[in-house]
């Protein structure tokens, strides 16, 4: 299945040479005319990556990247700023709000087709991993994981322990295993709570004591 897109831009010639660009290598390519539009857009699709400009009216491209980040529906999909704007304080603001790569007007092609398929064979190789990891997680505990069961912890505390214990983050564990970054929050909270602990690393030492010891 081709990986989709979403290129956010006002300037219309500029948006057709991107998503043409992208299309001639077989991405599947959705479009927005602003900030606003792409959020519209995001609403009815998930896309793979967005590709978006800054200088926007209305919702800028930095006020679109935080709209994003700050939701869990939408706090992993890549970001590339594609823009004329290449002074070094409005590349830190960029970088600040969460993308993952800028590139300037005019753009190259070659690079800009370069940067986004090295973004997602980056995410493709981070979602298997997160894929073995959760499939191990969710195995047997004695055999596949060496993680004992707890009984002060529902079945969903003990999947979101175990994956603390394996060293993800609560955005991972979210992701992995359908839910949003404050559900995540919450069954944290609940363990610590339960145990009297004060952080995550405590979760790790009480799963991998008992799984060494039993």
């Amino acid at each position: 299945m081709a990986k989709r897109l979403l290129v956010v831009d006002d300037e219309a010639k500029l948006l057709r040479a991107v998503a043409v660009t992208l299309r001639e290598e077989g991405y599947d390519v959705t479009t927005a005319r602003s900030g606003a539009e792409a959020l519209v857009r995001l609403n009815a699709s998930i896309p793979d990556l967005i590709v978006s400009d800054i200088r926007m009216p209305g919702m800028d491209g930095y006020q679109l990247a935080r709209a994003l980040r700050s939701n869990p529906r939408t706090a992993l999909i890549p970001i590339i700023f594609l823009t004329a704007k290449d002074e070094r304080e409005d590349r830190i603001a960029g970088f600040r709000t969460g993308v993952d790569a800028y590139l300037t007007k005019p753009f190259d092609p070659e690079e800009l087709l370069a940067v986004v398929s090295n973004i997602l064979k980056r995410v493709e190789r981070t979602n298997a991993e997160l894929a073995r990891l959760i499939s191990t997680a969710q195995g047997d505990e004695s055999s596949s994981t060496g993680y004992a069961s707890d009984e002060d912890f529902t079945e969903a505390e003990a999947r979101v322990a175990r994956l603390v214990a394996d060293g993800l983050s609560n955005k991972e564990i979210a992701t992995g295993l359908n839910l949003s970054v404050r559900t995540v929050e919450g069954h944290i909270s609940n363990i610590l709570s339960k145990k009297g602990w004060s952080n995550r690393v405590e979760i790790a030492r009480h799963l991998l004591g008992r799984g060494e010891s039993g």
